[in-house]
C-alpha cells in the first residue's frame, strides 16, 4: 500500500466531496453531475478574487449587505460590514458579504409592507444558494429586520441579527426633536395652522440628525428589542445608536459570535421556540412597542409552525406593564434607553415574566446572559414593575361584529377619554377618497365622530399601508382637536400616537364587516370590554352584503399577482400562505 492509499482505497483529494465536506466552500455545491468538478470550478473562480486555499479552508460567514442610497436607515452599513468582517477574521472565519433587497419605509411604493415578503424570499434564497456556515443579517428600517428573520428561519442556516442602530436626535429652537413622533406632532401643528411654512421647513432639517433608524420606539426600535428578546442578537445589541463606537463594537462581536454559531451549528429553530416568541411578546408589551410588532412576530413565528393566539396576547397584556418611558408612549428617545442600560436592564426588570431557559446566539440561556448583565444604576428611562409608566401592556386586542378576527389598539398611546366612546361613523371608502375629502370644509364631521377608512388592508391597498393614522380633518385641527377615534383595516407607524383601531380582520377588500359600514352608523369602542362594535343589526348587515357583493382585488402579472393571490390576513402575519410552515407545532402564549 502506497502513501496515497488506505486499505486499498484512493485517498481523498482536495476536490473530492463526501458527507464530511458539508461546510465552508464545499457547502451546497452547484450540480454538474460531478461533485469533484463542482468544487474545483468553484474554487477556481473564487481564487480570482485573490483568496488562498488557507482562507477557503475556514468557516464561511455570509454577511447580508442591505446598504442603499435610497435607505438612510442603513447609511452606516459599509462601516458595520467592515466591523463584522473584523470580528469574523479575529475568530478564524472567512467573511463574505453579499447584497439583497433593501427596503426603506419612506421610499417604497405602494408601501414597504408590500415588499417585506419579497425581501424575505430574497434573503432565504440567497442564504440557500451560496455556501455559508452562518450568516449575519444586517438590517434596521422597519420591514428589513422581520424580512431577514423570516428568511433565515426558513433557510435553517445559523443566523444572527445585527441592527443598524438609531439616528441621533436634533434640536429645533431649543427643543430636542427626533423622527418620527415629532414629525407627526409638528406636521399636525402645521395642518392646524399653529406654525407657518418657514418653521416647518426648519423642523424638517432637524428631525433626522444622522443616518440610522427612527429615534423613538417605532417599528424599527421595536423589532430591535424584540430580536434581542428572541435571542437572535448579541446581548445589549438592540439600542446603540448608528453612529457610535458602541454600535461598531456590537458589529465586531456579532461577527465573532457568528463563527462560534457555525462551529456549533446553532440554527434558528433551536432559538426561535414557542417560549422565545412568548418572551418577545412580553417585551413588545413592556416597551409600548409598535402595533406592527405583532404582525411581524406572527410572520416570523409562522415560518416555524408557531401560531400566536391573540386572546393569549391580550391575557398577558393585562399583567405586563409598560416600563420604558420612550416616545410615543412616553417622553425619551432610543439613545436615552441605551444610556439607561438598554435591553439587558429591561429584561432584568421583566425577569419574573420571562422563560429564562431559552437559548440565545451566544449558546447560553437568557437567564445566564442576565446573570452576567451589568449591575443596575439610577436612571429614569427604564422603570421597575412597581413604578410603570402604564399599568398594563401597550397593546390591547379588540373583537366584535366589526372585527370578528380581531383588531389592535395601542392603548398606551391613546387618549384615555376616548377609549370608552360611541360615535357616528364618517366613512372613507379608500385612501384616495380620504385624501380627496378629509380637508374639505364641507365634510360633515365633528370631534365626537368616528373616522372609518376601508380597503387599506393586506389586499386592499395592497400591502396594508400605514394610512391607519388618519389625519384630523383640517377644520377640526384648526379648532384645536388633537385626537379622534379612528378605525381601519390598515396599519399605523410605530412612531404615531392616538386612539386608533388597526388591523381590523377580515379586511374590507375581501368582504369583512368593515366593508359595509355606512356614514351615520353608530360605532362603539370599549377598550375596557375589549370590544369594537358596529351598532347595526344582523338583518341590515345581511341586506347590505347582498346589495354590495365584494370582488377580491386581482392583478394580471408579476409580483402583485403573487401578492394578491397568496397574502394572508393580519392575524397570520400578512405573510404568503405558501411560505408559512405546513404544520402547526405550537401555539403561544400558553395559559
Amino acid at each position: 500500500m502506497t502513501d496515497d492509499t488506505k486499505g486499498g482505497k484512493p485517498a481523498k483529494g482536495p476536490f473530492d466531496s463526501d458527507g464530511a465536506r458539508s461546510r465552508g466552500v464545499a457547502r451546497g455545491l452547484t450540480n454538474y453531475g460531478d461533485v469533484g468538478f463542482s468544487l474545483f470550478l468553484r474554487k477556481a473562480f473564487i481564487k480570482g478574487a485573490g483568496l488562498s486555499d488557507d482562507a477557503l479552508a475556514r468557516p464561511i460567514i455570509g454577511i447580508v449587505n442591505t446598504g442603499s442610497s435610497y435607505n438612510p436607515c442603513h447609511g452606516n452599513a459599509p462601516q458595520l460590514i467592515e466591523a463584522v468582517k473584523r470580528g469574523v477574521m479575529l475568530a478564524g472565519g472567512l467573511p463574505m458579504d453579499f447584497p439583497t433587497i433593501s427596503v426603506h419605509e419612506s421610499f417604497s411604493q405602494p408601501t414597504s409592507m408590500y415588499l417585506r415578503n419579497l425581501m424575505s424570499m430574497d434573503t432565504e434564497e440567497m442564504i440557500r444558494a451560496q455556501p455559508m456556515d452562518a450568516v449575519v443579517l444586517i438590517g434596521g428600517c422597519d420591514k428589513t429586520v422581520p424580512a431577514q428573520l423570516m428568511g433565515a428561519a426558513s433557510a435553517g442556516v445559523p443566523a444572527i441579527q445585527l441592527v443598524t442602530g438609531s439616528m441621533l436626535t436634533g434640536s429645533h429652537r431649543g427643543e430636542r426633536v427626533g423622527a418620527c413622533t415629532d414629525c407627526r406632532r409638528y406636521w399636525g401643528r402645521y395642518r392646524a395652522e399653529e406654525i407657518d411654512a418657514p418653521e416647518i421647513a426648519d423642523v424638517n432639517n432637524q428631525l433626522v440628525a444622522s443616518v440610522g433608524t427612527c429615534s423613538v420606539m417605532g417599528t424599527a426600535s421595536t423589532m430591535a428589542c424584540i430580536t434581542e428578546a428572541l435571542g437572535m442578537m448579541v446581548a445589549g445589541g438592540a439600542s446603540a445608536p448608528a453612529v457610535t463606537a458602541d454600535r461598531v463594537r456590537v458589529a465586531e462581536r456579532t461577527g465573532a459570535t457568528a463563527v462560534a454559531m457555525a462551529a456549533s451549528r446553532l440554527t434558528p429553530d433551536r432559538i426561535l421556540t414557542g417560549k422565545a416568541i412568548e418572551n418577545a411578546l412580553r417585551v413588545l408589551l413592556a416597551i409600548g412597542g409598535s402595533t406592527n410588532g405583532i404582525v411581524h412576530l406572527t410572520a416570523i413565528a409562522g415560518r416555524l409552525g408557531i401560531d400566536i393566539d391573540l386572546a393569549g396576547l391580550d391575557r398577558i397584556s393585562r399583567e405586563t406593564p409598560v416600563l420604558v418611558d420612550l416616545k410615543p408612549s412616553g417622553q425619551h428617545y432610543i439613545e436615552d434607553f441605551h444610556h439607561a442600560g438598554g435591553m439587558p436592564a429591561l429584561l432584568r426588570e421583566l425577569r419574573p415574566f420571562l422563560h429564562l431557559d431559552t437559548l440565545t446566539v451566544s449558546g447560553r440561556t437568557l437567564g445566564e446572559e442576565l446573570d452576567d448583565a451589568p449591575a443596575p444604576f439610577t436612571q429614569d428611562v427604564i422603570r421597575s414593575a412597581a413604578n410603570p409608566i402604564y399599568p398594563v401592556g401597550g397593546l390591547a386586542v379588540l373583537r366584535g361584529n366589526l372585527a370578528p378576527g380581531g383588531a389592535i389598539i395601542k392603548q398606551s398611546a391613546a387618549n384615555p377619554k376616548l377609549m370608552e366612546h360611541e360615535g357616528r361613523a364618517v366613512v372613507f371608502e379608500d385612501a384616495e377618497d380620504m385624501a380627496r375629502r378629509i380637508d374639505d370644509d364641507a365634510l360633515d364631521v365633528t370631534a365626537d365622530d368616528v373616522l372609518v377608512l376601508k380597503r387599506i388592508g393586506p389586499t386592499g391597498a395592497p400591502g396594508m399601508p400605514e394610512a391607519g393614522y388618519m389625519p384630523i380633518p383640517k377644520k377640526l385641527a384648526r379648532a384645536g382637536v388633537k385626537d379622534m377615534v379612528r378605525i381601519s383595516d390598515g396599519r399605523m407607524s410605530g412612531t404615531a400616537a392616538g386612539t386608533i383601531v388597526l388591523h381590523v380582520t377580515p379586511e374590507a377588500a375581501i368582504g369583512g364587516p368593515l366593508a359595509y359600514v355606512q356614514n351615520g352608523d353608530r360605532i362603539r369602542l370599549s377598550v375596557a370590554q375589549r370590544e369594537i362594535a358596529l351598532l347595526v343589526d344582523n338583518a341590515e348587515l345581511a341586506r347590505r352584503r347582498a346589495a354590495q357583493p365584494i370582488e377580491r382585488p386581482t392583478a394580471d402579472r408579476g409580483y402583485r399577482k403573487l401578492f394578491l393571490q397568496t397574502v394572508t390576513q393580519a392575524d397570520q402575519g400578512v405573510d404568503f400562505d405558501f411560505l408559512r410552515a405546513g404544520v402547526t407545532q405550537d401555539t403561544v402564549p400558553k395559559k
